[in-house]
């Protein structure tokens, strides 16, 4: 895939850009980036099965990658024409230059990348903090997307599970310095084997090339100089979306979205509540729901033919082109 170079963009990534381990690449895949003015997004896609296919766009959650669409890309490449990106800071994407890592901020990220790649509507997917950001843009943006598949979207909860405040307190000032202090000493297989006991259901299902693949990537993250920065001002953008109220408040713009919703939800799931399943059907007009019951909170990653299956549905509903 070739880049897309806009005037000056080639000097700020290659600024900002630390020298780290490549990125993992599965068979088949394909690297490559969008540079916009201050933002430089890395991109990851599948050659689709035939020409035409109607084009989507995968978008990952809070310390995620665009690696967590690989099965997707793969089981979904004879339906659409699919891509998912590494948002700002995250994955391959350096930080964006005004280190905007709100939810808003994200939701620009992926409104330039949409118009600049002109493939516009997209079936958009997303995935947890993804899933704040995307319903950000249907319900701003409409044009731009065709359907949305929200896959244990970040959405306000009144009663926080317990297994999540963790992740909110990096929310807070100087938190995120200290336990990276704190765990400096841990192993990256131990971080790793850490955040999939919190986003798996039953991490006893990653394989063993799965995990290596996983700790590979830890490594390779915490060689990057922003990545705690990144994490931290993140968590803060999700726990300020959820305190925002009016027309900017995500259940008011969930209510808004126009396009066919699939929500995707795991009853193992320590960091969305299962409970708020309901909740979202009834917000999002045009919505159909898939629970699963062994699934946490990465179901396309725990159960990617289940959740290909039920896009797959969706596409079928209200057609692939």
């Amino acid at each position: 895939m070739s880049s897309t170079e806009l005037p000056g963009a080639r000097a700020v990534s290659a600024a900002t850009a630390p020298k780290v381990a490549a990125v993992h690449v599965a068979d088949g895949e394909e690297l490559g980036s969008v540079a916009l003015p201050g933002l430089t997004l890395t991109v990851r896609s599948r050659r689709p099965a035939r020409a035409g296919l109607p084009p989507a766009l995968y978008v990952h959650g809070l310390g995620g990658s665009s690696q967590n669409w690989s099965a997707l890309l793969l089981l979904l490449e004879d339906v659409v024409d699919g891509e998912a990106i590494d948002l700002p800071g995250f994955g391959d994407s350096p930080p964006p230059d005004d280190c905007n890592y709100s939810v808003t901020g994200h939701a620009r990220a992926v409104i330039r990348f949409l118009d600049a790649r002109g493939r516009g509507p997209v079936h958009l997917l997303a995935n947890s903090m993804g899933g704040a950001v995307c319903t950000r843009v249907a319900a701003v943006r409409p044009d731009l997307v065709r359907t949305l598949t929200l896959v244990a979207p970040a959405l306000p909860e009144l009663r926080v599970q317990r297994s999540a405040v963790p992740t909110a307190l990096l929310a807070l000032p100087g938190v995120a310095l200290l336990f990276s202090r704190l765990t400096e000493n841990w192993s990256a297989e131990a971080r790793t084997r850490g955040v999939m006991e919190l986003c798996y259901g039953d991490p006893s299902r990653v394989t063993e090339e799965g995990l290596r693949n996983a700790v590979a990537e830890m490594e390779r993250r915490m060689g990057l100089p922003y990545f705690w920065d990144a994490m931290a001002r993140s968590a803060r953008g999700i726990v300020d979306a959820y305190t925002l109220g009016g027309q900017h408040g995500l259940w008011r713009q969930a209510e808004r979205v126009l396009a066919p919703t699939l929500l995707v939800y795991g009853r193992r799931d320590q960091l969305v509540s299962y409970r708020m399943a309901r909740k979202a059907a009834a917000a999002f007009r045009d919505s159909r729901l898939l629970t699963l019951p062994d699934a946490g909170h990465v179901a396309m990653m725990e159960y990617p033919e289940a959740v290909a299956q039920a896009v797959r549905e969706l596409l079928d509903e209200h057609g692939r082109s």
